[in-house]
């Protein structure tokens, strides 16, 4: 693996979203000086936290898996993950209802979601999910510890004996034909797919390779932080300053100061920090911007869907929502199209409904529910612009409230009390390419090594983090990215067992 040359004593890292903290975490914990730069007034990036009327409101990723990843990146400075977050595991982990008035909850313990898919779809799929979890599981052992969280050189680094064994595993088929080769019943396979739409790629194109997503889901177990997820950045960040991290919050980076090859310094509103080596968190336009250069690519970047979020807080739920709850549409093959294709926006959709009041009821006022509605849409590549969307946006809120309201949420548009409206328009203000917060597709040639690399070439000093670069989208992967990252500097050091902790180093939490 390759390393930054020379000095790398002092690291200015520039972001404290979840990737930022993660690589200074690491990089404390090897004994290198870190300087923290974050342009919000607190951390999080993605992961933000928006306070209306008394509600806190998680403004980015809603689900938790892979909590091991937190704790490893804790244990670098010496903290222990019981002492910083309260996890509360969920089970269900997801309830998912479908369009014929069907639902299912997803439990990720074995006899209980075997009990699950015996009363939703027969005896006949309870052995085929017994044959689907087995192989989720060796998939997962083998990409994480090859093909995830790797520093990749060269594409040459994949041939090795691991990959004939994720060929043997089926991993190069397509993910939608691979887990229907387990189950046969088209609703319970949408609920290890869908997973997909968030890599960017329909299940039906996709490498079967990317159901380790639905593993993360379905089998590791899916935790939810008191207080919310802005707990876990928050949880970070403290760990960070009491390890010696100086964070400055408020300080938008204008520039890299440069000598040659190397950076100098990092140059914000507010001064010059003198810096060894550079770690970079921003999306790739803002990052490759700050360093005047680009990689050469034979094709664009290609990048996922987007999303319309809306939160909502107010006097009223409805018992049957869980937790998380995934609201299918009768369409399925056609959805894809409409958000990876013609860049319509979905004529049937499917949504993420997340109720966090489920499992902390004080992230409301006494009496109150907050509730977020995910719903995916085309990215401004190719579906509407974001000017577009500034005239479109309140137009598509109305019409999520009414199909909400029509699949059993009723009353929900005269239930609100506060809300907030993310669409393209907001995630390109924030300088997200093309409009979305899941950055470049996972396509084959968007992937592992072929994914934009945590090195530049021309800059000797600078690495990447982030969900742009590699292993790629979601809380998982750009925990590692930051762990990846700070390889770069510090050279390798014994990979944590991850798979090991999954089952054994959370149960403080719990």
């Amino acid at each position: 693996m390759r390393t930054i040359p020379g000095a790398t004593d002092h690291v200015v890292v520039v972001g404290a979203g979840l990737a930022g903290l993660s690589a200074a975490l690491y990089l404390l914990g090897s004994g290198r000086a870190v300087t923290l730069v974050e342009r919000a007034a607190h951390p999080g990036g993605r992961a933000g936290l928006l306070e209306r009327g008394g509600y806190r409101i998680d403004t980015g990723p809603t689900v938790l898996t892979m909590p091991e990843l937190v704790e490893d990146a804790l244990a670098a400075v010496g903290e222990n993950l019981g002492d910083r977050l309260d996890l509360i595991p969920l089970h269900p982990a997801y309830r998912a209802r479908f369009a014929d008035g069907s639902s299912l909850d997803v439990h990720t313990r074995p006899e209980a979601m075997e009990a699950e898919i015996e009363r939703f779809a027969g005896p006949g799929q309870v052995q085929g999910y017994r044959r689907l979890r087995a192989w989720l599981h060796q998939l997962y052992q083998l990409q994480m510890r090859r093909f995830i969280d790797t520093n990749f050189d060269s594409p040459f680094a994949l041939l090795t004996p691991d990959l004939a064994r994720l060929a043997a595993l089926g991993g190069f088929g397509r993910l939608d034909a691979r887990i229907a080769s387990f189950i046969s019943d088209e609703r319970l396979r949408r609920v290890f797919t869908f997973q997909a739409l968030y890599a960017g790629v329909p299940p039906a194109r996709a490498l079967a390779a990317y159901a380790v997503i639905a593993y993360m889901d379905t089998v590791a177990g899916v935790h939810f932080p008191r207080g919310g997820m802005h707990a876990v950045p928050r949880a970070m960040a403290d760990a960070a300053s009491r390890a010696g991290a100086d964070i400055r919050y408020g300080h938008d980076v204008q520039r890299l100061e440069r000598s040659g090859s190397r950076i100098t310094a990092v140059i914000t509103e507010q001064g010059r920090i003198a810096c060894d080596a550079v770690v970079l968190t921003p999306d790739l336009p803002i990052a490759y911007e700050l360093l005047g250069r680009a990689p050469r690519r034979a094709k664009p970047l290609r990048h996922s869907p987007s999303a319309v979020v809306l939160h909502l807080g107010g006097d009223r739920t409805w018992p049957q929502l869980a937790h998380h709850t995934i609201s299918f549409g009768a369409a399925w093959k056609g959805t894809f199209d409409e958000l990876t294709h013609t860049g319509r926006l979905m004529t049937d959709p499917s949504l993420l409904i997340t109720r966090p009041t489920t499992s902390d009821p004080g992230l409301a006022p006494a009496g109150r529910h907050l509730h977020y509605i995910l719903a995916p849409c085309p990215n401004t590549d190719i579906g509407p612009g974001a000017q577009d969307w500034r005239d479109l946006a309140p137009r598509y809120r109305d019409s999520i409230l009414t199909e909400l309201e029509k699949r059993g949420l009723d009353g929900i548009g005269s239930s609100i009390e506060e809300e907030c409206l993310v669409t393209p328009a907001d995630w390109t203000a924030q300088g997200h390419a093309a409009g979305t917060p899941f950055s470049a597709a996972h396509t084959f040639a968007q992937t592992g090594p072929f994914r934009p690399r945590n090195l530049v070439r021309g800059t000797e000093n600078a690495v990447l983090a982030g969900c742009g670069t590699t292993p790629g989208v979601g809380v998982p992967t750009v925990l590692i990215s930051g762990r990846l990252a700070a390889a770069r500097i510090t050279g390798p050091r014994p990979a944590p067992s991850t798979t090991a902790r999954s089952r054994t180093g959370t149960r403080g939490t719990r």
